[in-house]
């Protein structure tokens, strides 16, 4: 009898807080999103799983000498996961349509707008007393407004360690949900008119352009903004290994084997940051809410520009491309185009699209030195 007593005492049931069986419950729904749903499932089944072992009682993985947080400290504190994500998404990524159309550099620009709109957002009700966020935490949830988990995640590694866990689900959560949350947004802000406007045909890039531009486009942005450097750095690394074409296995490594390792324990190392005791506060709701409300800015901020654009030139711009310059690539593409054949069966905007997509991930990474910069003081 005593035995069996002193089982029980041990066991998980016996230790469970009220905390960690809800968070028991945010896990187990992550995985459903990810596998029922397909919401982003690269990501949320690692996190979710992570955050499953992260609250189990008397286990001590997250934790300590527990392997994730050993793989947190290794990989998320020093920022070396989401660099090593950022350098296998430039081996993935085409400049060719931003190149054949710069002007779609623009409405990648537009859509950040969201990220400083919602930092001043944070910063507002924290002087109000309806939240308590402080500069360096206001930043990195305004980072969410980008769409880009791996800014988010460093960013808020750098900035904000203990809100980690809840701007990883955030920005990962609202990039799987852009086919839900930006055709409202595009539709209302645009006439039905705009959204049927064809495109004239892109023109062919030079392989030559296609291998200066990283490089260009890193000395620009590193002498500028040095603090930008370590992300855009990364990301025009891998785009120069798949561009110049004499390395082809180094950029087949960092666009398949590479990158799938690298976010398996990233997505873990985040999942063990979904504690009862960190992730279940008020501040959470808060970066819910500031996440969301970040990345609808951003999208309205892109399909306005666009419209300005079209004002101010004679080659027609579709808006509905402005929306795609959130950096969820290629999913805002891909809904740009969605929307637009809606509109217009003949009007294929798949390619235009991604001149703004691709706009947007440089824009979140010179966004995210911004605040980097601005902040390491205070």
């Amino acid at each position: 009898m005593e035995m069996i007593t002193q089982l029980w005492l041990a066991s998980g049931l016996y230790q469970m807080t009220l905390g960690q069986f809800v968070m028991l419950c945010v896990g187990c729904l992550l995985l459903y999103l990810a596998i029922a749903r397909k919401f982003e499932p690269l990501l949320l089944v690692t996190i979710g799983f992570g955050g499953i072992l992260a609250n189990i009682p008397g286990v001590e993985i997250a934790t300590g000498d527990g392997l994730l947080h050993l793989v947190y400290l290794v990989g998320i504190e020093t920022g070396v996961f989401p660099l090593l994500i950022f350098m296998g998404v430039g081996a993935m990524t085409d400049f060719g349509p931003l190149l054949a159309n710069p002007r779609t550099l623009f409405l990648g620009a537009a859509a950040q707008f969201g990220i400083f709109a919602t930092l001043l957002g944070a910063l507002g009700l924290t002087s109000l007393g309806v939240m308590d966020f402080s500069l360096k935490e206001a930043a990195a949830i305004g980072i969410i407004g980008g769409a880009d988990g791996p800014t988010a995640i460093y960013v808020a590694g750098l900035l904000a360690p203990n809100l980690l866990g809840a701007i990883a689900v955030a920005a990962y959560s609202y990039m799987a949900l852009v086919p839900i949350i930006q055709p409202p947004i595009m539709r209302a802000l645009t006439s039905e008119k705009e959204r049927a406007i064809e495109m004239t045909q892109l023109r062919e890039v030079s392989r030559l352009e296609k291998i200066l531009f990283p490089l260009l486009l890193l000395l620009l942005i590193a002498l500028l903004l040095p603090s930008a450097a370590p992300l855009l750095g990364m990301f025009c690394f891998g785009n120069l290994m798949r561009e110049c074409g004499v390395v082809d296995r180094l950029s087949d490594t960092a666009q398949n084997a590479l990158i799938n390792i690298v976010t398996i324990f990233l997505g873990l190392a985040v999942g063990s940051k979904l504690q009862a005791e960190i992730f279940l506060s008020a501040s959470t709701l808060g970066i819910l809410l500031l996440g969301v409300v970040a990345f609808a800015i951003g999208t309205a901020s892109g399909v306005l520009m666009a419209k300005l654009m079209n004002r101010l030139s004679k080659t027609p711009i579709n808006p509905l491309i402005g929306a795609a310059g959130v950096s969820a690539v290629p999913m805002a593409a891909r809904v740009a185009n969605k929307v637009g054949l809606e509109a217009n069966p003949q009007n294929f905007l798949l390619m235009h699209a991604m001149g703004p997509n691709v706009a947007g991930v440089i824009g979140s990474a010179v966004a995210a030195g911004i605040m980097i910069l601005f902040t390491s003081g205070s």
